[in-house]
């Protein structure tokens, strides 16, 4: 589990790829102080096990479900990622329940400085696009952000300068694809509405939730 709070930008230093899958070295400064074999490491945003380190260096494993599901088969040697260790029990919780499973890839479609502010619009698919709600929590390449405008088929970001310097989000262009992990409780009240629409007997509903403050 983590919190979309990125710790270090990792750079790709090998690549390997077979028919389906890949395996990733990355180089970092911040966070393999206290790493462990088999941890768990979000990898712009992707759920990764390390599977072999040393005190500057990484290697993770990315199955074929990984590769066509996120953006991970694009990157290239020295191309820069976001990198978040799992969250401690006695750490401060900065962002929002992030699973580290993406939900799908967006598309950049248009960026916009705005005062000390830059603005993203990501095309998303539409099914995604139902999960969020303006001022609700999103992950992008595993930054946890804030909504600030839902349509139908895409969504917006504001990034505050330490956001835009500190992640790769900053070295982003129009055109670019992000990975994409839509609000995690947020999914599962949608889960179970759906499920409820099918059984008249559930007493859990959009206006149950209303009137008792959700």
């Amino acid at each position: 589990m983590f919190t979309g709070i990125v710790e270090d930008k990792g750079k790709v230093k090998s690549i390997q790829k077979d028919e389906k899958s890949m395996q990733i070295t990355i180089t970092s400064k911040k966070i393999l102080s206290d790493v462990h074999l088999g941890d768990s490491i979000a990898v712009n945003g992707v759920c990764l096990t390390v599977t072999h380190f040393t005190s500057e260096e990484m290697t993770v494993d990315v199955m074929p479900e990984t590769v066509k599901a996120t953006n991970i088969h694009s990157l290239k040697l020295g191309d820069f990622v976001n990198l978040e260790r799992a969250m401690s029990a006695n750490g401060r919780f900065g962002g929002h329940i992030v699973s580290g499973h993406v939900d799908g890839v967006g598309t950049i479609r248009s960026i916009k400085p705005v005062s000390n502010a830059v603005y993203i619009e990501i095309d998303i698919p539409k099914e995604l696009a139902e999960n969020c709600i303006p001022k609700g929590s999103i992950t992008i390449d595993g930054t946890s952000l804030t909504l600030f405008n839902v349509t139908e088929t895409s969504v917006t970001i504001s990034l505050i300068p330490h956001t835009y310097s500190e992640t790769i989000l900053g070295t982003k262009k129009i055109g670019d694809q992000v990975n994409i992990e839509t609000d995690l409780l947020g999914k599962y009240v949608l889960h179970h509405l759906n499920k409820n629409k099918k059984s008249s007997e559930s007493s859990l509903t959009l206006d149950f939730l209303h009137q008792n403050g959700f």
